[in-house]
């Protein structure tokens, strides 16, 4: 059953999406060449439980960290490592949420480690584009088949993939909620969007084929041939004046 919420949740919503997208933050100042994934995963859980908010990833589903931090091929939920040292180059995607008076707010990005590679720069400016042309369509009237659609279309006009195993999902007192929310679809299909639908929109866009496959670890997802990867996610709510992006806390970022 998908959950509408009414505008005193969608406030409740927004502190917890102010924490998340700040932590990101802090996350991001962090990224440089010689910091370990356990160093990051560690300012993001300082920053959420010092606003007073769990760190909703850890436990999760048994998910022993409150960050998931991948690099390079690695698609998402990559498990910070103290073994896991960044290095010029590299791009690391950093996911995290935070839970806030029982509400929950999620949030990727995508972060160069120094300079990296032309391709690298326009696989994350290309998969930062997909979610905001996905976010023009989040209509009230509309259907989450538009937005997929939109999506899908920016990345591979560009000559990228969409990954289609993991998608979006909707997000309120729980972190994973319905409906699904791909990053692909058929125009005028899917349900139809209207006020008080919250959701976590997150194209993950390849550089090669589409395909991925999971690590013994249980979570780790990388791409089949081993090409880059990039993440880009908000948290949005669709209500009568419009959208909001819960997790925004920078522009441009």
């Amino acid at each position: 059953m998908i959950h509408l919420k009414n505008s005193a949740q969608i406030t409740a919503m927004k502190d917890a999406g102010r924490i998340t997208g700040e932590a990101l933050l802090l996350a991001r100042d962090a990224v440089r060449p010689g910091v370990t994934t356990y160093e990051i995963d560690h300012i993001i859980r300082r920053y959420i439980e010092k606003c007073g908010a769990t760190p909703t990833f850890l436990g999760y589903g048994g998910f022993p960290a409150s960050a998931c931090v991948s690099i390079n091929d690695e698609v998402i939920h990559g498990i910070p490592s103290k073994n896991r040292i960044l290095k010029e180059g590299d791009i690391v995607k950093i996911d995290t949420g935070a839970t806030y008076r029982g509400y929950v707010g999620d949030s990727a990005r995508t972060i160069p480690v120094g300079k990296v590679s032309a391709q690298a720069e326009k696989l994350i400016q290309v998969t930062r584009d997909s979610f905001w042309k996905g976010l023009e369509a989040v209509r009230i009237g509309n259907r989450l088949g538009d937005v997929g659609h939109a999506i899908d279309s920016v990345v591979t006009a560009n000559g990228f993939s969409t990954v289609k195993r993991y998608v979006g999902h909707g997000i309120g007192t729980d972190m994973h909620e319905p409906p699904d929310v791909p990053n692909y679809g058929t125009p005028g299909r899917g349900i139809r969007l209207c006020a008080g639908l919250t959701i976590a929109i997150e194209p993950m866009v390849n550089v090669g084929g589409e395909g991925v496959r999971e690590l013994p670890d249980g979570w780790t997802v990388k791409t089949s041939d081993g090409s880059l990867s990039a993440h880009y996610e908000n948290t949005v709510a669709l209500t009568s004046d419009g959208v909001i992006v819960l997790t925004e806390v920078e522009k441009g970022f």
